[in-house]
């Protein structure tokens, strides 16, 4: 493994970091969240016009920059430094792998070069909040329980007669960007008790009859969640038929979805760090800079050290998703809560009030962890499935375990003596 960032990734990083200084303030942030879409749509097109953001991990054959995933991570390293609002997770890190994996010809054909060029965001829909579960990043997605139970509960589908499609009825409340996203990707039962299994189906929101969204206040502006209220809605199944291994993609891309998320986690840790760096420097207190008194050095070398250290596991998820996908997501998230709660800290009186930028970045630390985690879960999953921890052997009762034999010829007590 070489672990150095090629040219291409260099550039990526570069002009991305450029393109978002110009438009990554705080006001403009603020101004972004505040907009019908949760972000800036003119800038959302410009990142897919310029530099391609949506498509990097797509196949060149749907419009894609047939990069691979640790270029898509660069970017989201970058995202997330600037704090940016978009639907670069919700879209090219879950829903356009999952229709890439799971989609007919047609479907692919149809959506992704669309997604590819920044016309088309999607997002998964999963109900009963469990995105970390269903990912399998969080607990074993097998069964889809995680999707609301196969009598009642979640969403339910049902056929419709002549081949006419299905209808979608329930309700998933907390989707990533889903009051804003041009395509939904629900989960949901079909099949009836005896038969349940958990399908995926495509649906259009601003054309399908039948469906709600509302926009949720959500504690992290920047990650904007909404409900979906389907009732009787039209929706397409993905893929040819209900046959699909749904689990296996969903397991699959979560683990990616995983190395992306902690990379964004990541760059956000280390622009909460450089701001706080920047601040200490400039303040004065004893007539000196705040970051010249040692303790204060320490808490930031440390600071440093953390994030560093899960940069790195973020870009050997990115290698091989499927090892260390849901472990490089943990570290990156406590990393993050730490190094946000630090600089809120270390920010003084400034800090704490609520319009400060420091409070930003960790809301954005606390909804991620609420979202994708927590921690504790991801850790504890992450071994369950790499079998650190085997089941212990049972204990053996002390009556089952037989004395030992004492020699008759032999008296107790009296060693070396022959009785006679």
């Amino acid at each position: 493994m070489d672990a150095a960032f090629t040219a291409e990734q260099d550039e990526i990083r570069r002009a991305l970091r450029e393109l978002l200084a110009e438009h990554g303030g705080p006001e403009d942030l603020r101004s972004a969240v505040r907009a019908a879409d949760g972000y800036d749509a003119a800038l959302w097109r410009r990142l897919a016009r310029d530099l391609g953001l949506p498509g990097l991990a797509l196949p060149q054959e749907y419009g894609g920059g047939g990069r691979g995933l640790t270029d898509l991570a660069v970017a989201c390293e970058e995202t997330g430094r600037a704090l940016l609002p978009s639907p670069l997770i919700a879209t090219a890190a879950l829903a356009a792998p999952l229709i890439a994996a799971l989609g007919t010809g047609a479907q692919r054909t149809a959506l992704l070069p669309r997604i590819a060029a920044g016309e088309l965001t999607a997002t998964p829909a999963v109900p009963g909040g469990s995105l970390g579960t269903a990912l399998g990043l969080t607990g074993d997605p097998t069964g889809g329980a995680w999707a609301g139970g196969g009598r009642a509960g979640g969403v339910q589908a049902r056929p419709v007669g002549g081949g006419a499609g299905w209808r979608l009825y329930g309700e998933a409340d907390q989707v990533l960007d889903g009051h804003s996203a041009g395509l939904l990707l629900v989960a949901a039962h079909a099949g009836g008790f005896p038969r349940s299994r958990t399908l995926l189906f495509l649906v259009r929101p601003d054309t399908a009859a039948g469906v709600v969204r509302t926009r949720r206040t959500s504690s992290d502006e920047t990650r904007p969640l909404a409900r979906v209220e389907l009732r009787d809605a039209e929706a397409e199944l993905l893929g040819a038929d209900d046959a699909a291994d749904v689990t296996g993609a969903l397991d699959s891309v979560g683990h990616g979805a995983a190395a992306l998320l902690a990379a964004e986690a990541v760059g956000t840790a280390a622009g909460a760090l450089e701001r706080t760096v920047a601040y200490v420097e400039a303040r004065k207190q004893f007539g000196r800079a705040l970051g010249s008194f040692e303790a204060v050095k320490h808490r930031l070398a440390d600071l440093y050290v953390r994030v560093q250290a899960a940069r790195s596991a973020a870009y050997y998820a990115a290698w091989d998703p499927a090892t260390a996908g849901g472990l490089a997501l943990a570290q990156a998230l406590e990393a993050l809560r730490i190094t946000t709660a630090e600089a809120v800290q270390l920010h003084g009186g400034n800090g704490f009030t609520w319009e400060h930028e420091a409070h930003l970045y960790f809301k954005r630390a606390a909804a991620d962890e609420l979202l994708f985690g927590p921690v504790h879960r991801l850790r504890d999953h992450a071994a369950q499935r790499a079998g650190l921890f085997a089941a212990p052997e049972p204990a053996v009762p002390k009556s089952a375990v037989p004395e030992p034999a004492v020699p008759k010829s032999v008296t107790p007590g009296s060693a070396g003596q022959v009785a006679v």
